[in-house]
C-alpha cells in the first residue's frame, strides 16, 4: 500500500462546481467543513469566488485560471461559479473525506441533532431524485451559513456539534489513515535511512501507476465529481535493474 500510495497520501478529484442558483442567488456549491483534512483547490477553467468562514471571519477569495489556494480543518468553504468554474481539488488523508470527514453547515437545530442531521445530508438511492435533494441539502446549508457569518459567537457550538457528528468514526478513520498517510511517512523515513547508509536498492524496485478518473460524474457538495481512486492505482510494473 505505501509504496503504490498516491505522493503524500492526497486525493485528486475534478470538479465541475454547481452552476444552478441556491436560495440566496448565487450559484455554486453547497458549504462545508472537514474537520480533520486539508483542501486545496487549482482552478483549471472558469471564473468564480470561494467564500470561507472561519475565527478570522468571513472572507472571499477570486478564483480564476491558475489560482491554488488551500484551507485547513475548521475553515468553512463555499464555491461560488461565476461561470464554467472547474476545478482540480487535491485532498490530505485519502479516503477520510469519503469516509465522512465532511460537515455542511446545516442551522444549529439540525446539526445539533445526528438523526436529523443524517436525514438531512443524506442522498436518495435513485438517480433520478439525487439533483432535488443535492439543491435541497444545499439551500439548507447556505441557510445555515448565512446564520453563522452573521453570528460569529455561533461558531464555537458548530465547530462542537461538528465534533460530536463525526466522533463514532475516529477509530475507522484512524485505520485509514495508518494504512495510507502513516505508511508513506514511515517508508520515505525509512528510505532517507538507506540512502544514508549508502543503499539505493529500493530504486531498482521503481513502479509506474496510473488512476484514471471515474467514468461517470457524481453528486458531490460543491459539484459534478470525476474521482481517481488513488487507493486502488492501476499498475505497478518494474524492471528489475541488476546490481553492478
Amino acid at each position: 500500500m505505501s509504496s503504490a500510495s498516491f505522493p503524500g497520501g492526497t486525493s485528486i478529484t475534478r470538479l465541475q462546481v454547481y452552476s444552478d442558483t441556491c436560495a440566496d442567488g448565487l450559484a455554486g456549491g453547497t458549504p462545508h467543513v472537514h474537520t480533520v483534512s486539508t483542501e486545496a483547490y487549482v482552478v483549471v477553467g472558469g471564473t468564480g469566488v470561494l467564500h470561507t468562514l472561519d475565527p478570522a471571519g468571513l472572507r472571499e477569495t477570486p478564483l480564476e485560471v491558475g489560482s491554488a489556494i488551500w484551507f485547513t480543518p475548521g475553515v468553512i468553504h463555499r464555491a461560488v461559479n461565476h461561470g464554467d468554474l472547474r476545478v482540480v481539488v487535491v485532498m490530505s488523508n485519502a479516503g477520510l473525506p469519503e469516509a465522512g470527514d465532511a460537515v455542511m453547515t446545516f442551522p444549529p437545530e439540525i446539526v445539533a441533532d445526528p438523526e436529523r442531521y443524517r436525514a438531512a445530508a443524506s442522498l436518495p438511492a435513485d438517480e433520478a431524485g439525487k439533483a432535488d435533494a443535492v439543491r435541497r441539502r444545499r439551500d439548507l446549508a447556505v441557510e445555515g451559513f448565512h446564520r453563522l457569518a452573521a453570528d460569529p459567537v455561533a461558531l464555537a457550538a458548530f465547530y462542537d456539534h461538528a465534533v460530536a457528528l463525526v466522533r463514532p468514526a475516529a477509530d475507522g478513520w484512524r485505520e485509514i489513515w495508518a494504512q495510507s498517510v502513516e505508511a508513506q511517512t514511515r517508508r520515505t523515513a525509512a528510505l532517507i535511512d538507506a540512502i544514508a547508509g549508502g543503499d539505493g536498492h529500493h530504486l531498482r524496485e521503481a513502479a509506474l501507476f496510473s488512476a484514471p478518473q471515474s467514468e461517470s460524474t457524481g453528486w458531490g457538495m460543491c459539484g459534478r465529481l470525476r474521482t481517481h481512486d488513488v487507493r486502488n492505482p492501476r499498475g505497478g510494473h518494474t524492471v528489475d535493474v541488476p546490481r553492478v
